[in-house]
């Protein structure tokens, strides 16, 4: 199984398939039929496997040890699929029990065990989305993502402590987000992890899918019914530190293997986690493994890597004196820096039309910039300044955002400098921050229209998009990871108003090309007018490709609303109102533009034509000329 070639790419960090050679691999050797047995533990003193097959007796499977590679090895004869195994580590410092670092699957928490499993047999029935795949061209394609937490979407109202299973979701989720319009899917960590409140952010198995809502088999099976529904698959992948369980990575063979052995580098203060040690070349072996591992064996068409900020900054929430400096005595971590360039290169190279998205909440130049031009080579970065500024304004009472309207505007000055998306995840629903609904100023019917102004903010300016579950029909309660979303709030039509108005811009955002087309550089995008601080309105172009697909957006984010308003825009015969976050089925006033809006020749914000028309109170518009735009 582990040939010298082998042992050499694991030595050098380079062995990209090391999931199909290390961990519990089923085999024939000599005609009999079991599992060859590999963990890296190099300062270990013995190592053995144990498991129900032997009773956990440790005597009975003792492992070799390949040298100088560290790695301990065995083959044992008769382990069949289902089998739940641990490696018996022996150390200077005692003797525990590990789970499987490359598992692909595991027990059920609070159990602790791997579990041997064959990942070769399930039937994909995908060819047609994974073929399609390679061609695809996401920087110029309509992208909203879903945001899910697995074990909170829903459960059964018969027995709501339960967590529906891999195959109930599919049954559920999958024609609810056919039918709001959502392109892909992305789910919290997947991966197995001990502790239900840490969200799977604190994963043990890197390789394992939870057990929590079925078996391996199963979630292959809900991504391959995603991709069969024309929807994508992004899950979110950690990188950036591993919980301290003793069953995990923590000291595995008595030091600080995957981790730093000073805390100063080794620990995170905030999270009471373990930072791995990315200037070891077994441990990036081990992470881009992991990452191409989901990509190869489950067709997930994504990874959102979390936290990237504390990857790349030595002194991540930490005071003077409790780190350590770089060799050039800066506060960045270059080991880090290489394996995310590393990552993202053997991401894009061996599974092409994927993407890599970054939550990277500083300046950091360059991140979703290829790496042989100097960036990390992400192909996408949360826009966290977007979110962070929008939401401060958006919660001003609309009397006080004309002193605010700078937040409202700050984005668009650094929009094109990275791939952005636009998020409103689940950090912002959390740890008091309440719902989304309840951030919004007013009365319930002005908080109702806010958060569809907010929405209509979001999906028309340039960036992907990520909503986070239960924010699209504006769940009142902040999100609570051990209950299911409220769904009985749609048979209000407010709420209802708040899903359909998702819906519609989901539509939009496909429809349009002048929303999706060009929303990394500047030519997508030019000011009407961003001046009107006084009266809180602003108006801007989305442009596609073709000069006759752009769109006038234009914002009033008052309650008052504003009569024969003009605005000035290119030369077109008329203009057709084709959205109104204020329509009456939406849960709005419906003050709408009915007819065809003439252009005219009146000069207007810097323009020749112009048309007059009625901004409806906290709303959006966004309208569409009957004939092709000139440019003035």
């Amino acid at each position: 199984m582990l040939t010298d070639y082998d042992l050499h790419l694991l030595g050098e960090g380079k062995h990209w398939k090391s999931y199909d050679k290390l961990g519990a691999q089923l085999c024939t050797l000599d005609g009999n039929q079991g599992v060859h047995f590999a963990i890296w533990a190099p300062n270990a003193q013995t190592v053995s496997v144990v498991g129900d097959f032997n009773n956990w007796a440790g005597h009975s499977h003792t492992m070799s040890k390949l040298t100088p590679s560290g790695i301990w090895h065995l083959f044992v004869s008769g382990v069949k699929p289902g089998n739940a195994y641990k490696f018996r580590v022996q150390t200077t410092e005692g003797t525990i029990d590990r789970a499987d670092p490359y598992g692909y699957s595991a027990e059920m928490p609070p159990q602790t065990a791997s579990l041997v499993t064959d990942l070769r047999d399930y039937a994909w029935r995908d060819t047609q989305w994974m073929e399609q795949r390679l061609r695809r061209d996401w920087f110029s394609e309509p992208i909203s993502i879903y945001e899910i937490h697995l074990g909170s979407w829903k459960r059964p109202a018969e027995t709501p402590h339960r967590w529906l299973t891999y195959d109930e979701l599919a049954r559920e989720l999958i024609p609810y987000c056919i039918d709001m319009g959502f392109t892909h899917v992305e789910f919290l960590p997947p991966t197995e992890h001990p502790l239900s409140a840490s969200w799977g952010y604190q994963a043990i198995g890197l390789f394992a899918a939870t057990s929590r809502f079925g078996t391996p088999q199963d979630f292959m099976s809900l991504i391959d019914s995603f991709h069969q529904a024309g929807i994508g698959v992004i899950i979110d992948w950690v990188p950036a530190h591993f919980p301290k369980d003793d069953h995990g990575l923590r000291r595995l063979d008595g030091t600080a293997l995957y981790e730093h052995e000073d805390p100063r580098k080794g620990e995170h203060p905030d999270w009471g986690t373990l930072i791995f040690n990315y200037g070891r070349n077994e441990v990036t072996n081990y992470l881009i493994s992991s990452a191409l591992f989901w990509l190869d064996y489950y067709h997930v068409d994504g990874l959102r890597v979390d936290a990237v900020a504390s990857m790349l900054y030595l002194d991540y929430s930490r005071r003077d004196g409790e780190w350590i400096p770089n060799a050039f005595g800066g506060r960045e971590n270059l080991e880090a820096i290489e394996f995310l360039k590393e990552f993202n290169v053997q991401v894009h190279h061996h599974f092409p039309g994927t993407l890599t998205i970054a939550e990277e909440s500083t300046a950091w130049p360059g991140v979703s910039r290829p790496t042989h031009t100097g960036g990390l080579g992400f192909s996408l970065k949360w826009n966290m300044g977007w979110m962070n500024d929008t939401l401060r304004f958006m919660r001003q009472d609309p009397v006080h955002r004309k002193y605010h309207h700078d937040e409202l505007t700050f984005s668009l000055i650094y929009a094109f400098h990275e791939n952005f998306v636009l998020p409103l995840s689940h950090d912002e629903v959390v740890h008091g921050k309440g719902s989304l609904l309840n951030q919004m100023p007013g009365d319930r019917w002005q908080k109702f229209a806010n958060l569809r102004l907010l929405y209509s903010l979001m999906w028309f300016h340039p960036g992907k998009k990520l909503l986070f579950m239960g924010d699209e029909f504006g769940q009142p309660q902040e999100w609570n990871f051990d209950e299911s979303l409220s769904w009985h709030f749609l048979e209000d039509n407010h709420h209802s108003g708040i899903s359909q108005t998702v819906a519609e811009l989901n539509t939009l955002l496909r429809q349009e090309p002048a929303l999706h087309q060009i929303d990394f550089d500047g030519q997508g995008f030019e000011w009407i007018d961003c001046q009107n601080w006084n009266e809180s309105i602003i108006s801007f172009l989305r442009k596609g490709v073709a000069q006759n697909d752009t769109l006038a957006i234009v914002y009033n984010f008052t309650p008052v609303p504003r009569r024969d308003y003009r605005v000035g825009v290119p030369l077109a015969d008329y203009y057709t109102e084709i959205f109104n976050s204020d329509a009456a089925h939406l849960g709005g006033s419906n003050i709408l533009n009915e007819n065809r809006l003439p252009c005219e020749s009146i000069a207007c914000h810097g323009r020749k034509h112009s048309v007059s028309l009625t901004v409806p109170p906290l709303a959006a518009i966004a309208l569409k000329p009957s004939a092709v735009p000139h440019t003035q």
